[in-house]
This record gives structure tokens, C-alpha cells and sequence, in this order.
């Protein structure tokens, strides 16, 4: 690719976990199972690949990638940051081992306030809970078409938390939320990741050991 070549494609990432987000900073860093399509398409045909307990149950049957399997994926990132929990655990029971779906019966149950992280459940914004506990459950809909889109998913959570209390205060808010509807540029795409090679500036991650406690960030 020459510096004259441009490339208009949506991006299908598929890898969405939270290993994967970096806090504070709109990247993410493992595009292992990506797929670029064009952008009067949206979906594309591709062998199963991901990593287990995110993947779109639609996409094991299907093999077809699509924006709304990024939607699910994200989804069970926000379950995670509920529950504090695993999306996969061996550990738990056999009812339990799948977290989406734990979390599902469990919400059918109204039995959010038993779920729940303990230091969110005991200090946490009851009202702002639900709410993402709502938005988590449309995003892990099975049938694709009824998920939100994830411009959608980025508006209801700045709703919800109430945007200048969130470090993006310092960015146009309205500017970021654009970049969502913008197709991909890969030249610049690839030009900023050489950048960020070199950098000096650390990266703030969050890394998920047994001892590790979510925190939505919820006024107290």
C-alpha cells in the first residue's frame, strides 16, 4: 500500500473482551480476529474464530460477522464490569459458567441486586445499574436485528453516567461520537499505530487476575 491508497471499509472486530480495551483511550489492541468489508455491506462469511464466552451465538451458526456481533460482545464486556465475574468459569456451578446467560435468567428473575459486584451493589447508583444492566441485556440479544447499534450503546451509557463527569470531558464528545457513522481510513489506521510504536507515553490497561474488582465508576 502507497501512500496514495485509501481504503473506505468498515472494520468487524469480533475480539471485543476486556483485555482488549484500553481504558481512557479509544483503542483497541488485538485485532486478531478482524475482517474489513465493504461499506455497502453489513456482513461478511468467515470460518468461527474468537474467544470463547464473547463470541455472537448467531455467528457460530451463521459464520457471518456483522456489526451487531461487536454489539454482543460488548455486551458481556459490560456484564463483567456488573458482576466482576468471568464470562467463562469452570469454577462456578454449571448453571453459571456461562455468564451472558447467568445473566440473562438471572435478570428475567429480578435478580439484578444478586449478581451484582459487591462494591457496586452496596455503593452504587441503583438507577444508573440498571440502566447498564438493561443496555446489557439488549446487547446480548440473540437475533442480531434486535440488538442497538453501537453508536446507540456509546449514547445511552454518556446518558446514563453523565458525560462531564467522565475523563472524555476533555474531547469534543459530539466529535467522538461522529467517528462512530466515519468509515475506517486503513492508510492513517496504519500510520498511527507505527506512531504509537514509538511512543514513550505508557498505556493504561486493566488486566483481569482472580483478585480483580470492576468498578463502573458510578458517582457514590
Amino acid at each position: 500500500m502507497n501512500n496514495q491508497t485509501y481504503v473506505s471499509e468498515n472494520a468487524k472486530n469480533n475480539k471485543f473482551k476486556h483485555h482488549t480495551i484500553h481504558m481512557y483511550t479509544a483503542k483497541v489492541s488485538d485485532f486478531g480476529a478482524s475482517r474489513l468489508i465493504p461499506v455497502d455491506q453489513t456482513q461478511i462469511t468467515t470460518l468461527v474464530q474468537g474467544t470463547l464466552g464473547y463470541v455472537d451465538p448467531q455467528y457460530f451458526q451463521t459464520s457471518q460477522l456483522t456489526e451487531k456481533s461487536d454489539v454482543y460482545s460488548f455486551g458481556v464486556v459490560l456484564v463483567e464490569l456488573l458482576t466482576g465475574q468471568m464470562p467463562v468459569s469452570f469454577a462456578r456451578p454449571e448453571a453459571q459458567r456461562n455468564l451472558s446467560s447467568y445473566f440473562i435468567l438471572a435478570m428475567q428473575q429480578d435478580h439484578l441486586s444478586q449478581i451484582l459486584e459487591p462494591g457496586l451493589a452496596n455503593e452504587g447508583n441503583r438507577e444508573q445499574l440498571k440502566a447498564v444492566a438493561d443496555l446489557a441485556m439488549r446487547c446480548l440479544r440473540f437475533r442480531g436485528e434486535k440488538r442497538p447499534t453501537m453508536k446507540g450503546v456509546v449514547l445511552e451509557l454518556a446518558g446514563s453516567r453523565g458525560i462531564d463527569k467522565h475523563c472524555w470531558n476533555q474531547v469534543n464528545y459530539e466529535e467522538a461520537v461522529g467517528l462512530l457513522d466515519e468509515p475506517l481510513d486503513l492508510y492513517t489506521a496504519e500510520s498511527s499505530s507505527r506512531v504509537n510504536r514509538h511512543s514513550d507515553m505508557p498505556t493504561r490497561q486493566y488486566s483481569n487476575h482472580n483478585s480483580t474488582t470492576f468498578s463502573l465508576d458510578f458517582p457514590r
